[in-house]
């Protein structure tokens, strides 16, 4: 176990030579709040479109070249996925062999949930999944699909007992072995105010607005779960006063009207908005007000 720590560590410190710091502008933006945010999991967009954005979560393995952002101060996040495995994912044979695969998940194609509990997983996240992001020149991680190990206990504590548990685990060993890189962790509602201190930002995608598949359509939450999801993410930056709330939206980038509300309506929680299509795929402009 020393000999992991002790390699991890040493990882971790080339890691961070190799990599340049977000510039002083930026990381003013970001204590001020004055940021705006972008989530892109493409590579086709030029960098300037990236412009206005002071913080951009893009795809750990399929991203635009991260130095020109760089040199404009951008802060930058790589997404890594936690809780689900892709069929394609060189990573996905081993892991079934050890049977750490668990159901597909219904909403995307080919994505299957990890059994997060196990310790092979957390080595192979801190060993691989997490160095291979950083040496591309990420500030930081963008931890996703953590609801679903949550969610997995939620509905069958007796099949999948400690996964809440692991979760918080898996997210405060990537903080301890990597203190100095910026985390930003999407949902986990039921687990953040266990790590609000050991992660930066906080994401809540889906408070206001987000996309049926069934229906295949953007539509509203509930009022209830909104409702809830503010009072949750409200919570914890009064647990962490230095975590910035940042909201992911989606809504059909042709409606203006409402795009406009729901920037509106995040800022009025005190919280960094930014509204997307469900694939990601595009850098959608704030429309601009009259």
């Amino acid at each position: 176990m020393q000999r992991i720590i002790a390699t991890l560590f040493l990882s971790h410190m080339i890691l961070m030579a190799a990599s340049a710091v977000a510039a002083p502008d930026a990381e003013k933006d970001l204590a001020k709040g004055n940021d705006r945010f972008v989530v892109y999991y493409s590579d086709k967009a030029p960098v300037k479109e990236f412009k206005s954005f002071q913080l951009a979560v893009l795809d750990a393995g399929h991203h635009p070249d991260l130095l020109p952002l760089k040199e404009e101060g951008k802060t930058l996040l790589g997404y890594i996925s936690l809780g689900e495995v892709r069929k394609s994912d060189p990573l996905f044979t081993t892991l079934s062999s050890r049977h750490l695969i668990l159901q597909e998940n219904p909403n995307w194609k080919d994505s299957f949930y990890v059994d997060v509990r196990d310790p092979f997983w957390v080595k192979t996240v801190l060993e691989d999944i997490v160095p291979s992001a950083l040496r591309q020149g990420f500030d930081g991680l963008f931890l996703d699909t953590l609801d679903d190990p949550i969610a997995l206990e939620d509905k069958d504590h007796g099949k999948y007992p400690g996964m809440n548990d692991a979760a918080v685990h898996l997210v405060e060993a990537i903080r301890m072995h990597y203190p100095s890189i910026k985390i930003m962790m999407n949902r986990g509602y039921s687990i953040l105010p266990k790590v609000a201190s050991a992660i930066d930002f906080e994401l809540g995608e889906s408070v206001y607005a987000g996309y049926n598949f069934d229906k295949k359509s953007y539509t509203k939450v509930s009022a209830d779960n909104y409702q809830l999801q503010v009072k949750l993410l409200q919570e914890a930056k009064q647990k962490n006063p230095e975590l910035k709330i940042y909201s992911l939206d989606y809504a059909d980038p042709a409606d203006d009207d409402a795009i406009k509300e729901i920037y509106k309506t995040e800022r009025a929680n005190g919280f960094t908005p930014y509204v997307a299509t469900i694939g990601l795929d595009r850098v959608i402009p704030e429309p601009e007000s009259p």
